[in-house]
């Protein structure tokens, strides 16, 4: 079986690659840290691949839960401030990054090691990404401006009547995505749906030219996750989340627009700046959007089914886990 770039099971650069995925909050940057250190004891290097949309991009590190600045030192990582705030980063771009990446780190005789959230990433490495046209800064700021006269259900309406096949399969919060559709919409005259429709996605999200295992961590207990989330989220702000995004607002090329600000907390901080929420409605609508991006996740996730679950909020999670990843790794040492 072949990809479309042409590469075969036997020689795909990303064959039996290791990927540690889950929602937000999940433990995933625990796990990958606490496997380096393991790895290392039994003389097995690792390089650790970011796949966060949110990380590629330079002093955003609160809001995004960057990796301290000791961790970055001590572990390899790829995919962490590779981009200006104001510049743009896609799914396809990662996915060509993720194979001259890998390349490198094989040829250190290191190991690389997949990790994140971003499941629009993952699907890009697994099945390839439909060939949309990029937008530009002027057509995100003018659908920009007209969400914030009409609101966001107002345009999600929109959407629904100019591309229902899309509509249909974004949630009505997900703005970014709306966005997004909008935008290739308001750039080509076509809905989003033709394009896909040309060059459409496998049928399962679970389809891949390369075998890989695929950690996922997904919490039994909902209530654990969004402890997690609601401990993570305010210790966010006491580290100063809002002095960060105010600081990142006074570049004359940042504007609420961009999609690095749109990031779920981001988004939530300049509407407070801005003076559209107060505090109590700031942190109420940040742990509300933190849930809903960790449900869209774990939406994804149940989506494929060759995932191995392993869930974070048992006692032993960190040993089970680093054990499959270790007894995964040795095979090709």
């Amino acid at each position: 079986m072949a990809d479309r770039l042409g590469m075969t099971f036997s020689n795909h650069p990303l064959e039996n690659i290791l990927a540690i995925v889950g929602p937000t909050a999940s433990g995933k940057s625990t796990l990958a840290l606490t496997l380096f250190a393991t790895a290392k004891q039994n003389g097995i290097g690792l390089e650790i691949i970011s796949m966060d949309s949110a990380l590629v991009y330079r002093g955003m590190n609160i809001g995004t839960a960057k990796p301290e600045k000791n961790e970055l030192l001590e572990v390899p990582h790829h995919g962490i401030d590779i981009r200006e705030p104001w510049e743009t980063y896609s799914a396809a771009q990662f996915a060509k990054d993720v194979i001259q990446w890998v390349s490198e780190i094989k040829q250190r005789g290191n190991q690389p090691v997949i990790v994140g959230g971003t499941m629009l990433y993952w699907r890009a490495l697994m099945q390839g990404l439909s060939d949309l046209p990029a937008s530009t800064p002027e057509v995100r700021l003018a659908i920009a401006k007209e969400a914030s006269i009409l609101g966001w259900s107002e345009m999600y309406s929109k959407l629904q009547e100019i591309d229902p096949t899309t509509a249909s399969r974004l949630p009505a919060g997900d703005t970014q995505r709306i966005s997004r559709a909008l935008e290739v919409y308001s750039m080509t005259g076509l809905p989003m749906s033709y394009f896909f429709e040309k060059e459409p996605y496998s049928n399962s999200r679970d389809t891949s030219s390369f075998k890989h295992l695929l950690i996922s961590l997904e919490p039994e207990n909902r209530t654990w996750l969004h402890e997690r989330i609601e401990k993570r989220f305010m210790q966010m702000i006491e580290k100063g989340l809002l002095n960060e995004v105010k600081l990142l607002l006074q570049h004359p090329q940042i504007n609420e627009s961009l999609p690095s600000m749109r990031a779920v907390g981001y988004r939530q901080a300049i509407a407070h700046l801005s003076g559209q929420t107060n505090y109590q409605e700031f942190v109420y609508s940040g742990l509300v959007a933190s849930r809903q991006l960790a449900k869209r996740q774990l939406t994804w996730l149940r989506a494929m089914p060759s995932r191995t679950i392993i869930d974070p909020s048992k006692e032993n999670f960190l040993t089970k886990a680093v054990q499959i990843c270790l007894d995964h790794l040795k095979q090709f040492k």
